[in-house]
């Protein structure tokens, strides 16, 4: 059965040795508290002068620093002392099954090598591996620039699978006798226990390996979501790290055009290691993600928004509340009176608010979008080409959005979350979403990095 017909490689992945402390080694993705230099801080002083991925990865909130170059590197510099030094230890070519501890129960995930020839992220994709989500190219170039020098990578990329039938990691669970335990820790800041085992017999793997080649069954695929034959099958949908498997992409782009095509074939580069999830997965939860503007008058803001709704006839209605309670119960009322007999949901838009000590609530009638975050991101695009000093932030976190949101000259904007049985459905009738609609759990829940893979022969 080859691998690549399914876009898998069985990887070589790279753990710190026992000497190092696992707990700060691992550090959570680099796109989280984009705006909390604080949490950052507190990791720094937590890790100090320790082996960690702090020293090999980029903090988004430093993105605009004046010393970005010195700190890529720096990062590039770092890895090639962790692999001289022995630092990190290969393991033999294997699967990791990773059990991590959330409030919502234990969220079990299969760690492999993707293959980036079956990754599109483009509008119109039909490409085994897809983005969910809009992926917003100038993001990439920083990114692009990290992973072009870097000897490593290490993945906050967790891929979706839809297995309702659990076949494909699930069964890991059950059975790990014959598991060799790489690690159990707590991860730092509030992350939580996390365990894995390294899952390299073959009957495992062989095993794995049958389970996804199942749920890619063309005619399988087109009867479980009741599509024809000009819809390519979807296995692997994004849902956590689109942007850094799109800057994987990109960097794989430009080194191929130097390889034979015998070279190609198996270079490091073709693959990226991702986490795969089942979307099915009890404790696996979406939450929305909600959105801040900065360096704005929030009263011309709500004149503006309900002025960009009016001109395309969504019939924008805008109400504000002295507090939150008051907010939500008029939510309520909304949502009770636009739901039917059965239960479902109207074809309005609801969108509340926050700045200084005023809760706001816009109710868009005629919404032009499916989703309320396509209708304020349609809002937000428009106003920030309008308004370049606007900036803003996408925010994991109700409490977080409700701090920034109030703070002078921001305005924060919260948004509901989406049901996780719809997207590979969605994505597939649809396309991409609009982006930053949903976030698989809080910020803290988000995956820390902990395994590398060389990407350099």
């Amino acid at each position: 059965m080859p691998e690549n017909s399914i876009g898998v490689k069985v990887p070589e992945i790279l753990l710190p040795n026992r000497r190092v402390d696992y707990s700060k080694w691992a550090v959570i993705a680099c796109d989280q508290y984009t705006s909390q230099r604080s949490y950052w801080s507190d990791v720094k002083e937590q890790v100090g002068d320790a082996p960690s991925t702090l020293h090999i990865t980029f903090p988004e909130v430093f993105l605009e620093d004046p010393d970005r170059d010195r700190r890529i590197a720096d990062i590039a510099r770092t890895m090639e002392n962790y692999l001289e030094e022995g630092v990190l230890e290969t393991l033999p070519p294997s699967f990791l099954y990773v059990e991590r501890h959330l409030h919502s129960g234990i969220r079990r995930g299969l760690v492999v090598a993707l293959d980036l020839e079956q990754y599109d992220y483009h509008t119109g994709s039909q490409t085994l591996i897809r983005a969910t989500e809009g992926t917003v190219l100038d993001r990439l170039p920083p990114r692009v620039r990290i992973r072009r020098d870097a000897a490593l990578e290490l993945p906050h990329i967790m891929v979706l699978i839809d297995a309702p039938q659990k076949t494909v990691i699930e069964p890991l669970s059950k059975d790990l006798s014959r598991a060799e335990k790489l690690y159990d820790f707590d991860l730092m800041q509030n992350g939580g226990p996390i365990t894995g085992y390294r899952i390299g017999d073959p009957a495992s793997v062989r095993r794995i390996l049958r389970a996804l080649t199942q749920l890619a069954n063309p005619a399988a695929f087109r009867g479980k979501y009741g599509v024809g034959e000009e819809k390519g099958v979807l296995l692997y949908a994004m849902g956590d790290g689109n942007h850094s498997l799109a800057a994987a992409k990109a960097c794989w782009e430009e080194k191929k055009k130097m390889l034979s095509a015998e070279e190609a074939e198996n270079h490091p580069a073709r693959f990226a290691l991702v986490e795969l999830v089942n979307v099915h997965e009890e404790a696996l939860v979406f939450e929305p993600i909600h959105r801040v503007l900065f360096h704005i008058d929030p009263e011309k803001v709500i004149g503006d928004m309900k002025e960009f709704y009016e001109s395309s006839h969504q019939d924008p209605e805008y109400e504000w509340f002295d507090s939150e309670q008051a907010m939500a119960e008029r939510c309520r009322q909304h949502h009770h009176a636009l739901c039917d007999d059965n239960g479902t949901k109207g074809r309005v838009h609801l969108i509340p608010c926050v700045f200084r000590d005023r809760w706001g609530l816009l109710r868009i009638c005629r919404p032009q979008c499916n989703l309320e975050a396509g209708s304020l991101q349609a809002f937000l695009d428009d106003y920030r080409e309008k308004n370049p000093g606007a900036t803003v932030d996408y925010i994991h976190g109700r409490a977080a959005t409700a701090e920034l949101g109030s703070q002078a000259g921001n305005i924060g904007f919260f948004l509901p979350v989406m049901d996780k049985a719809d997207l590979f459905k969605t994505v597939i009738l649809d396309g991409a979403l609009p982006r930053k609609t949903f976030s698989m759990g809080e910020a803290h829940e988000k995956r820390f990095y902990l395994e590398s893979r060389k990407i350099r022969p």
